[in-house]
């Protein structure tokens, strides 16, 4: 890394805003994967033309950037793959503007999801989208991931709440897309941003659409004997025409660990627990309450429960948003997967997974939003053995691509970052990585924002790579 360039940073950003030590660097070599990738250089902009000039110093040594938000990622997008210079965005932390009246947040990337909530609750409304780590989770990295929450269901993933993005482009050049009340005419540019990975532009500020609560929510637990009539289940409830607010399901075994952290008050003698949540009016939710039990005990449900009070719906959900760090206590570290799978095959695919599981030698939990098809089983293994780490990417392979062989797909909503790169032939045929590759050459002609992520470094489209370890680019010099 040129020492020029870190003068130049440092005088542009003052020397308390710029990380080159590797005592400080290798902070940043993480996050919620196992993925691993080293910066050269870790600053912290405060504004957005700190971003555009930090941008344009790098294009002028020819340097990566990437950027990041409070690295709770799960696919290893976050991180600096060929290293260079990665832009953390923790500091761009301030809500711009609250336009109550149109339903209308505008924050900076580094806001914390549950804070845009908290900010607008007193007003009866909040943000929709919910992922399992939206207390410490970025809205700028749910953007770049396009991610969803349990309640995806019925509010759809982040890309149906944002209206607006405001980006720093390769150049360093500032352009803004959409509208803060949407519905413009022409290409949906946001469309094509959100999800991007970080691959097309960095964004710097987000206008999103806030929701108004409901009349009234309630919260079922239903408790099963058998994970097939869990997962029947399900399917009913999809076919009556029924769609939940949140359709989760958390198999037996995860249900004890959780229930060891957290005394939510699962049952720790289940083959399964389905938690739904309907909500809507009054009158309304009543009946689909009613609908939804009637379904449950039609499946073989040995109970249902129906949550008393705001304080029981609290813990129940506390209990689901704290599956994955509940079963971090049973061994030294967890790979969480992501597939999707159409919902009439969850008890095949599950199966499955329990197959696998048994192939390696691994403890499996499956925590899964039910209702979409979306599967996070989470493979328990210790990275200190590397033979286990290897198995653990062997079974997270076989698991997704098992998932595409039964017509869905390799994410639902933590993107395909360096994790599930090299798996992308199983979804796509050269021709679409042809036009893909045309629409991130044409924003981003020089790879230099987060290189080596979305695309199979493999030499041709068509390969399949197994990685043997946490691989890199060679790093920039």
């Amino acid at each position: 890394m040129p020492a020029s360039l870190l003068r130049e940073l440092n005088s542009l950003l003052g020397s308390s805003n710029v990380l080159h030590k590797n005592e400080d660097l290798v902070l940043y070599e993480y996050d919620g994967s196992v993925e691993k990738a080293r910066p050269d250089l870790v600053v912290f902009p405060h504004t957005t033309e700190d971003v555009s000039r930090i941008v344009k110093l790098a294009a002028k040594y020819n340097v990566p950037v990437v950027g990041r938000g409070s690295g709770t990622g799960l696919s290893g997008g976050a991180l600096a793959r060929g290293g260079g210079i990665l832009i953390v965005f923790a500091r761009m932390n301030r809500i711009l503007e609250l336009d109550l009246e149109n339903a209308r947040a505008v924050v900076q990337p580094g806001v914390v999801n549950l804070d845009i909530t908290r900010a607008v609750e007193h007003a009866g409304l909040y943000f929709a989208p919910d992922p399992s780590s939206q207390k410490s989770c970025t809205i700028g990295g749910n953007v770049a991931e396009n991610a969803g929450g349990p309640h995806t269901l019925a509010y759809g993933v982040t890309v149906n709440h944002v209206t607006a993005l405001e980006l720093v482009l390769p150049d360093g050049e500032i352009v803004r897309v959409g509208s803060k009340h949407g519905d413009t005419p022409g290409y949906d540019l946001c469309g094509l941003f959100v999800g991007s990975e970080g691959t097309l532009a960095l964004v710097t500020e987000i206008t999103v659409k806030l929701t108004r609560k409901a009349e009234a929510v309630k919260t079922l637990l239903a408790i099963f004997d058998a994970v097939d009539d869990a997962s029947n289940t399900v399917a009913e409830i999809t076919a009556r025409g029924i769609t939940p607010a949140a359709c989760e399901m958390v198999d037996g075994w995860t249900l004890c660990a959780i229930e060891d952290y957290i005394h939510a008050g699962f049952p720790r003698d289940s083959a399964a627990i389905l938690l739904i949540e309907v909500e809507g009016l009054r009158e309304a939710v009543e009946a689909q309450a009613a609908a939804v039990e009637d379904v449950c005990r039609t499946h073989h449900a040995r109970e249902v429960r129906i949550a008393k009070d705001d304080c029981e719906r609290d813990l129940l959900w506390k209990g689901r948003k704290n599956a994955f760090g509940a079963l971090g206590r049973l061994a030294p570290s967890s790979y969480v997967l992501d597939g999707v799978i159409p919902r009439s095959k969850l008890p095949q695919a599950l199966q499955q997974i329990s197959q696998i599981g048994k192939k390696y030698g691994f403890s499996i939990g499956n925590i899964f939003h039910a209702g979409d098809g979306n599967l996070h089983p989470i493979v328990l293994y210790d990275p200190r053995d590397p033979r286990q780490f290897e198995n653990a990417i062997a079974a997270s392979h076989e698991i997704l691509s098992y998932c595409v062989e039964l017509g869905g797909a390799l994410t639902g909503e933590h993107g395909v970052g360096m994790e599930k790169n090299e798996l992308m032939p199983l979804l796509f045929s050269d021709a679409d990585f042809d036009l893909m590759r045309r629409v991130h050459d044409a924003c981003n002609p020089d790879s230099s924002l987060n290189p080596g992520k979305i695309f199979p470094l493999s030499k041709g489209c068509g390969e399949i790579r197994v990685r043997k370890q946490a691989e890199t680019l060679p790093a920039h010099v």
